[in-house]
């Protein structure tokens, strides 16, 4: 008995819908990237992007655990001399949810082609409501 391969063009690719409200950011960031990953599926296969896309709503009420909101920071430097930026994750909670959710499950990716081709299929949205009801999307709860 051989080992199966799954091929690029071959994989069938679901729609899921993760509920951010009351949990915590890094828990829905992990499931999030499973499932772009496709690691939830039978024939999964490392160097196959292979992965669902998958649709976060509610991300302005995902929690951070513990002292978080005052001690985490976003840091990003711009290539000029002395040009570090720094968010503290409070505000960044509150004006910018999408991006912290997204920079969460970007970091859970593979640093790879793979991983950037993934990071595509995430859709983020601060508020309950989506825009991909014609893609009959499920509710992932496990």
């Amino acid at each position: 008995m051989s080992t199966f391969m799954a091929k690029a063009g071959t994989t069938e690719r679901k729609w899921y819908v993760l509920d951010a409200a009351g949990k915590p950011l890094g828990r829905t960031a992990a499931t999030a990237a499973m499932l772009l990953r496709g690691k939830h599926k039978t024939d999964f296969t490392p160097h196959v992007d292979g992965g669902d896309f998958v649709i976060i709503i509610n991300a302005e009420k995902a929690v951070l655990t513990g002292k978080k909101l005052e001690q985490k920071y976003y840091r990003h430097h711009t290539g000029w001399v002395g040009g570090l930026k720094e968010v503290q994750y409070r505000t960044l909670m509150a004006e910018k949810p999408e991006l912290a959710m997204q920079l969460a499950v970007k970091g859970m990716l593979p640093k790879n082609s793979i991983g950037r081709q993934s990071a595509t299929r995430l859709k983020i949205f601060k508020g309950a409501e989506h825009n991909h009801a014609a893609q009959k999307p499920e509710v992932w709860d496990k």
